[in-house]
């Protein structure tokens, strides 16, 4: 079969080889389908799997099926177990929806309840689970207040109550769409449920204010947190193992209509994506790889809270690794699995913070080390003077660009010259929203706008790239995330005004003057390519910390 999926893969366009390649790394960690990866990782979208599934099989694609009263009547055990739905019955020949037409055991059992002839029709999971709910129902009686009491939940009773249903359906949502972060708000009469994908919060659903209570205790519990305590901030962490692993990292904080829960989403399914895949390209990626090439020194990547600073520390680790390296990370908390490498999760309530977990990495006989944040000024003399001593050293910092980074260090208390002696290179980088490449189009920007301005300051036409709104894309008219990046190389010259204590503008000019591309230029250069838009270079550039 998948040869075949594939084939029709590639011939619509749908799909890249890259893809292909990033599917198959997903798929030996993970037992899922060729097209269940792929819509996980957003290559395609679920309509797109199964208009293609329909297509390969020679089946009829059948859409809207909440809207279609069943054909006949088939007992609904059945129908939530083999996740059938009876669409329309022709003599003795009864068409039923399925969103998986290669379960064999699905139809047979279907034929043996009606005794009618079966021939499938292909729907989107979402759309077979929304019919089973109002045509079904969710196969458990609710309770009288529409959720487990907190009793049950405490003590780890399965109930599957609304609230829980909510639960695993909003995580499970969450996983699919490739949210970041999922937001469980509180209002005056309701709770709306939010995701951020792409960077950008849109909402995914509201719901009746009587289930916030019982959803916030469920989320609790499966943290681990104290579901009696609803007065002071809590934070915790979730692990699912299905409907694959994944980790939620909770924070719970009291508001006036009650508590808001925010979750990160650490999808273990995730690759680890190569530099190129994130951005990166031309003379930025070659000083990149000339830093990962050296014996020891240090390497930072620095930017806003939420920039990919640290899945591009991960991509420059991933070309690093081998059997002949020993390659150890300290982070809070990991965000991918990489084999070959030891990773250190901090745990500060049990003493082990970054500088700590440092000092013992250094006594494990490390080639390189990956910080996640060097957040304090003893962690970053720890890192600075591991840097000298023989190990390749990765982490990340908070500035606005690359010149402020060295700046930033002595800032902390370690001294210029050694700063100067162990940098090698500084990545200072913002994520933008790419493009739909399925539904881009060129507009003219207008006149003596701002965005306009900026593209013709630099002799480049005044028009932008725009996504109308596809299935692929959500509507959005965006699919996934791109860098944009300066890379400054730390320099003989560089090293001189480091050791000097100049400022991040001095060692800034300089740094172009030798080739280095500002961020401004390279926003123009992608915008300019028809990667983003006019409008989200500039913010980017000149938008601060967002």
């Amino acid at each position: 079969m998948h040869n075949g999926i594939i084939d029709l893969l590639l011939s619509k366009n749908l799909i890249t080889p890259d893809d292909l390649r990033e599917v198959d790394a997903v798929r030996c960690n993970a037992k899922i389908s060729l097209l269940d990866a792929l819509v996980s990782l957003r290559k395609i979208s679920a309509d797109e799997a199964a208009d293609v599934l329909a297509e390969h099989y020679g089946l009829e694609r059948v859409k809207g099926l909440e809207a279609v009263r069943p054909a006949v009547e088939i007992p609904a055990d059945l129908a939530r177990k083999y996740r059938v739905f009876p669409v329309r019955a022709e003599g003795g020949t009864l068409y039923a929806a399925m969103d998986d037409p290669a379960d064999v055991g699905a139809a047979d059992a279907l034929r043996l309840a009606t005794g009618m002839n079966v021939v499938p029709l292909v729907c989107t999971p979402r759309e077979m689970e929304a019919a089973l709910k109002k045509w079904y129902g969710d196969g458990a009686p609710e309770d009288a207040g529409g959720a487990a009491a907190p009793e049950e939940e405490e003590a780890g009773t399965l109930v599957d109550s609304p609230a829980v249903r909510l639960v695993r359906e909003v995580l499970e949502a969450a996983l699919a769409e490739g949210a970041s972060d999922v937001h469980f708000e509180p209002g005056r009469g309701k709770m709306r449920v939010r995701f951020r994908v792409d960077g950008r919060l849109r909402l995914h659903s509201e719901h009746p204010a009587r289930l916030h209570g019982p959803a916030v205790s469920r989320l609790k519990v499966m943290a681990g947190l104290d579901i009696t305590e609803r007065r002071v901030p809590q934070d915790g962490r979730i692990r699912l193992t299905a409907p694959r692993e994944a980790d939620f990292r909770v924070s719970v904080l009291p508001t006036v209509y009650g508590e808001k829960v925010v979750l990160r989403v650490f999808d273990r399914m995730r690759s680890v994506p190569r530099l190129e895949e994130l951005g990166y390209g031309g003379a930025a990626l070659e000083r990149l790889k000339r830093a990962l090439a050296a014996p020891y020194g240090m390497l930072l990547v620095t930017g806003p809270t939420g920039s990919g600073k640290t899945t591009t520390l991960y991509a420059a680790l991933a070309r690093v690794v081998s059997g002949e390296v020993n390659a150890l990370t300290v982070e809070d908390p990991p965000e991918y699995e990489v084999p070959g490498v030891c990773q250190v999760a901090v745990n500060p309530k049990a003493g082990l913070d970054f500088a700590t977990a440092l000092r013992s990495i250094l006594r494990q006989d490390p080639d390189v080390i990956m910080v996640g944040e060097i957040r304090d000024s003893e962690t970053a003399r720890v890192a600075v003077q591991a840097a000298l001593t023989g190990h390749l050293v990765l982490s990340t910092l908070h500035t606005n660009d690359a010149a402020s980074a060295p700046v930033r260090l002595v800032d902390m208390g370690v001294e210029p010259y050694l700063v100067a002696s162990a940098l090698l290179c500084v990545a200072a980088q913002r994520l933008v929203r790419l493009v739909c490449p399925r539904c881009k189009e060129t507009v003219p920007l207008e006149p003596d706008s701002p965005a306009s301005d900026f593209m013709a300051s630099a002799g480049m036409p005044s028009t932008t790239a725009r996504g109308r709104g596809c299935a692929r894309c959500g509507g959005t008219g965006y699919r996934g995330r791109t860098a944009l990046a300066e890379v400054m190389a730390v320099t003989r010259g560089v090293r001189e005004l480091i050791r000097r204590g100049a400022s991040a503008d001095e060692i800034r000019e300089l740094a172009v003057r030798e080739g280095m591309v500002p961020l401004t230029e390279e926003a123009r250069r992608k915008a300019a390519a028809g990667e983003i838009t006019v409008d989200d270079a500039l913010k980017a550039v000149f938008g601060g910390w967002e």
